[in-house]
This record gives C-alpha cells, structure tokens and sequence, in this order.
C-alpha cells in the first residue's frame, strides 16, 4: 500500500502499547500489545519500550499490509504542564502582508519567552494574534501590519522522560515526527463540542496511572494522577487469591465486577492457587469486593482534587475511558461516589471498539482536524515547514530606513485588513463543501511536507 497519507496514533502505555493507523483520516488497522518496560506511566527500560512500540507497528504494518516509518505519540497529561505565553514582533515598519514565516517567529518567540529550564515544548494553543496591537484574529496572514502578537497556552513536558520515550521510538526503528497532548487528542473524539466548551472531566483508567482531565472551553483546565491503576487492581487479586499476576489479570477481566451487586455469589470459577493442592473455587462476589475496594480508593483520592477546583460541577460530567473501563458497572459506582453523571467512551469503528484505543485513536484525529495554522505551529515547535513556503532567515525589516506613515496610507491598510476579514466571514458562511476539499489539500501537504 502507498503510505503517502498514512498516520500512526501511538499511545505508550504502562501496562500495553497501542497504535492506530489511519489512510487519510480513515481508520485502517488497530493493534495493542503488552508493554515492560514502563511502571506508573514511565520508562523504565528503553530497550523493553522500544521492543514493544517494534512490535505494535510491525503488526499493524503487516495487518494493512503499508510500510509504516514515522509516528505521531502522544503525552500523557502527568508529564505535561502549562504555561501562558504570549509576545510581539515587528512585521514591517512600512507595513506588509502577514506570512507564514511571520507566524512563526512569532510563535517561537512566545514559547522562548515562557518555557522553562529541562523543559520542552509540546504543543502551543494560539487563543488570538493581535494586528498593531489592536486588532484581534484567528489567523493573520495576507493581513497589512506593522507588529504581530500572540496569546495562547504552552504545553511542555520534562526533558529527560521525553528524551526516554524519543529514544525507544528511535530504537524501535522510527522517528517520531512530533507529540500531541493525549487529553486534547482523546477530547477530540470522546467529547462532543457542547462537551469539550461548557466543561467536561476525562477520566483516563490506565493500566499503571489514573488520570482525571478537566477540559473547559476546548482547553486543558485541570489534571488530578493517581499512579495506581488496572494493574495495583490485578496485584490485590494476585495477593488475596494466592494466584500469579497473570492468572489474576485473567481472572479480573473473565469474572470480575467494578461494582459487587451486579456480581453473583453462585457463580463460581477455579483458581490455581500457589501452595495449594489443586484448585480453589471463588465466587464472583469475593472477586469483585477485591476489586471494588481498590477502584473506590483511587476514586477517592481523585476526588479531593476535583472538589478542590469545583469540577465535579461541570455540565459535562465525567467521561470514562481506558482499559479499566470495561469492568461491568464502573460507571455506575463513579456515579454514585462523585455523585455526577457519567458515561464510558471507546471508539466505535470496527475492529477498534475497545476503550483501550481511545488515545491512540484520538492521536490519529486530532492530527487529522489541524488547521493550518496548527500545522505552522507545529513547525515552528519541531522545525519543519508543513505549509511548503521556505523559512526565511534573514528579516525584511529595515532598521535604518524608518519613515513616518502618511494618514491616508493608513486608512488603506485598514480598509485591506477589514475587507480580508469581510472575505473571510463570506467564506466560512458557506464552506460547508469546500472544507472537505480544502481539508484534503491540508492533509496532503501535511504528509508531502512534514513527513518526507
């Protein structure tokens, strides 16, 4: 298969690795495989990492039969934190038209200004460029104007874990092209946009980490990590029942309940216990209070920060998502315990109908959905021009050249700048078709420019 518009989600997990590849925004194949060399969300070992991201995007390789070389990963929300970072620069001193390379710098100079020593940045959120210090705009390029200012939220995360997860990409035999917030990427797909503005919490069950994301107004507002998750649940079951960790993993999945009263005492299963003669029979009851017991207490400890920042207030509620999430009645027991409603997303494409893609899921969407001038600031973070206009080095701007700027040449400017925004208001009234077109020449130069 060509893989020119291929994209590869990758989500590294503590206890599993998964990848989703997508063809030009369609899903195409999902894998996940089991992953140890991490613990609570960290690597632990780059070599046992690495083996597992070889063989996730090995098997999906072979499952859609494509050459996969390169790979867009996600961060996890405890490695990230946020920063507000705005700053100015001088465009022309005659006045000119806004350009990508504009946009640029002038993202690279906010960042610059925010990002924090043995940090990196992630990602960049523009919430407004500023024209002359005055006007407000989503995009400013073809705008007249004499300086360009950005507001917006920096994302970064600690240098030396991102190096580790840089370093298993590569020895997996990849390159990581750059690295998507994995809230916003699952937001992307498990919120919808009422969900995503009015405020909603994510509620993240991994398999060595919990995580709860306030997203408010398309943004992340607020992370609360608890480092136990589905695997401290399967060490509870492993130690009560005198069982190995597997058998336990096993056990926990084939008859366990998150919540006891949808279990039955009559149901009952075998369990090769350690030290024993033969097999023990358990109960499904007996199983779930063990599993019961540990979920509440990471709910618990989620909780405090929650009610501490009013988030348990929110319209949205909570939205459940992660592996843990396909014990029966979770939902319902966080319900009841934060007293919110709640719902569990997983994907619904064939093949993928499992919470445990939801990132990686979300990685290959939020991707897909960049605009362009997402894609500038992606470039302008990770040093590539996806928008094909080459970089320029050398300023236009002439120090020693100043001359004053007539009233009626102003007048002009303005008019230009408002008749563009008028062009743009008429454009985005009846884009409906032309966006998909338009998106399709986006995507194809993203993967023309970024990725060769």
């Amino acid at each position: 298969m060509d893989n020119t518009n291929l994209l590869v989600g990758l989500d590294i997990g503590t206890t599993s690795v998964k990848a989703v590849v997508a063809d030009s925004g369609k899903v195409i194949g999902a894998v996940a495989v089991p992953n140890k060399g991490m613990r609570h969300g960290n690597i632990v070992d780059i070599d046992e990492t690495a083996d597992a991201i070889g063989r996730a995007l090995k098997e999906i390789a072979n499952k859609t039969n494509a050459k996969i070389y390169r790979v867009v990963t996600g961060i996890p929300v405890g490695m990230l934190q946020l920063e507000t970072a705005s700053d100015l620069i001088n465009v022309s001193d005659n006045g000119q038209e806004v350009g990508n390379n504009d946009v640029r710098r002038v993202v690279r100079a906010a960042i610059k200004s925010a990002v924090k020593s043995e940090r990196e940045p992630i990602a960049f959120l523009p919430s407004r460029f500023l024209i002359d210090g005055r006007t407000e705009v989503d995009d400013p390029r073809k705008m007249i104007a004499h300086s360009l200012a950005v507001q917006g939220i920096l994302l970064t995360a600690p240098a030396s874990p991102l190096h580790n997860i840089k370093k298993a990409v590569e020895r997996a035999g990849y390159q990581n092209n750059f690295f998507i917030p994995t809230p916003l990427a699952i937001a992307s797909v498990a919120l919808d946009e009422s969900e995503r503005t009015f405020g909603s919490i994510i509620l993240d069950l991994g398999g060595g980490v919990t995580t709860a994301t306030v997203i408010h107004n398309g943004q992340i507002k607020y992370a609360n990590i608890d480092f136990e998750g589905g695997s401290d649940i399967s060490n509870d079951v492993s130690a009560v029942l005198s069982t190995s960790k597997s058998d336990a993993e096993q056990i926990k999945l084939d008859y366990g309940y998150a919540d006891p009263n949808l279990a039955s005492a009559k149901n009952k299963f075998a369990v090769n216990s350690v030290g024993s003669n033969g097999q023990q029979m358990v109960d499904e009851v007996y199983l779930s209070e063990i599993i019961n017991a540990r979920i509440l207490q990471i709910i618990s400890r989620i909780e405090k920060g929650l009610v501490k920042h009013d988030a348990l207030k929110l319209p949205g509620g909570i939205v459940i998502t992660g592996g843990n999430s396909l014990l029966q009645g979770i939902d319902n027991i966080i319900a009841s315990k934060l007293n919110i409603k709640t719902r569990i997303y997983q994907p619904d494409q064939i093949g993928m109908r499992n919470p445990v893609y939801s990132a990686a899921y979300g990685i290959v969407n939020y991707a897909y959905k960049m605009s362009d001038i997402d894609f500038l600031v992606i470039s302008a973070i990770y040093g590539k021009d996806l928008l094909g206009e080459p970089e320029e080095h050398n300023e236009k701007i002439a120090k020693n050249s100043k001359r004053a700027v007539a009233g009626n040449e102003t007048k002009v400017k303005e008019e230009y700048n408002r008749h563009e925004l008028l062009k743009r208001e008429k454009r985005s009234q009846g884009k409906s078709k032309n966006n998909t077109q338009n998106k399709d020449k986006s995507i194809k130069n993203f993967f023309k420019k970024f990725f060769d």
